[in-house]
């Protein structure tokens, strides 16, 4: 299914309202003026409101992604899309992505 593809400046959060962002960026490429992300970069949640007293566990810290781009590539890794997957470390959680540049989709 074909979708808007990220770049740093996506809105992405974690379950829990964390703000997640890219720990890197494929510079080569860029929408909107800002660099796409793929497959291969891990992003990192800030602000997790996961209830560490009450579950035991510690709050989202990262995520990694499982699904990206079947047929869009940048430096030899898939690209993501506003439909990719990602699940939180520790919590097992996914990543919501809330805001897209809406101008280049990829497949």
């Amino acid at each position: 299914m074909p979708g808007s593809l990220l770049h740093s400046g996506a809105g992405v959060t974690c379950v829990h309202a964390g703000t997640a962002t890219p720990v890197a960026s494929s510079p080569r490429v860029t929408v909107s003026g800002k660099a796409i992300v793929t497959m291969a970069n891990a992003y990192k949640i800030a602000g997790c409101t996961f209830p560490t007293i009450s579950s035991g566990s510690p709050p989202c810290a990262t995520a990694t992604w499982s699904k990206a781009a079947t047929r869009v590539t940048s430096m030899g890794q898939p690209v993501l899309l506003q439909d990719s997957l990602a699940t939180c470390i520790p919590t097992g959680t996914p990543l919501l992505i809330v805001a897209v540049q809406p101008r280049v989709s990829g497949m």
